[in-house]
């Protein structure tokens, strides 16, 4: 289920659930306010996933959809063979009905993509694809200045 759908069940939750809803009233300084103890268990929900997702978007590269009676058995083979060779690289299957596809990489830019599509072509056609990479496997750049000895050498 897409992070949206997620959202849009949420909120539709919150307004179905106001006619039974348990009301509960803050004061904050001067004021008070009355609110919904369940929409606040919502909000504390959507807050707690939001922080377990780690994704962004990103671009990935496609490098088969497979189908059929072996395709599951096909789509991990090739998982297993493209680890060996790129170690490192995150290699990604999913089932996108009625297709297995194995995906790889986890690339900021579709340029990145596209580097590294060009140093796997032979082996592996691919296409290049929008999707939710990991931010844990991407690493900041560390830039650090050149000193005056650095730059001698």
């Amino acid at each position: 289920m897409s992070i949206t759908k997620v959202i849009v069940t949420m909120i539709c939750l919150a307004v179905c659930s106001t006619a039974a809803a348990q009301k509960e009233t803050v004061r904050k300084g001067p004021h008070e306010i009355t609110g919904d103890t369940k929409v606040e268990q919502m909000v504390a929900k959507h807050i707690e996933f939001n922080e377990r997702v780690q994704t962004i978007p990103g671009y990935r590269v496609c490098i088969a959809k497979l189908s059929g009676a072996n395709s599951r058995t096909q789509a991990f083979a090739m998982k297993n063979k493209f680890s060996g060779e790129h170690p490192g690289t995150g290699v990604y299957v999913v089932f996108d009905e009625p297709n297995f596809v194995v995906k790889v990489g986890d690339f900021r830019s579709r340029l990145e993509a596209y580097a590294f599509l060009q140093k796997i072509k032979g082996p592996y056609n691919g296409t290049i694809i929008k999707d939710n990479i990991y931010s844990s496997a991407i690493e900041p750049e560390e830039l650090v200045p050149e000193t005056d000895e650095d730059a001698n050498e």
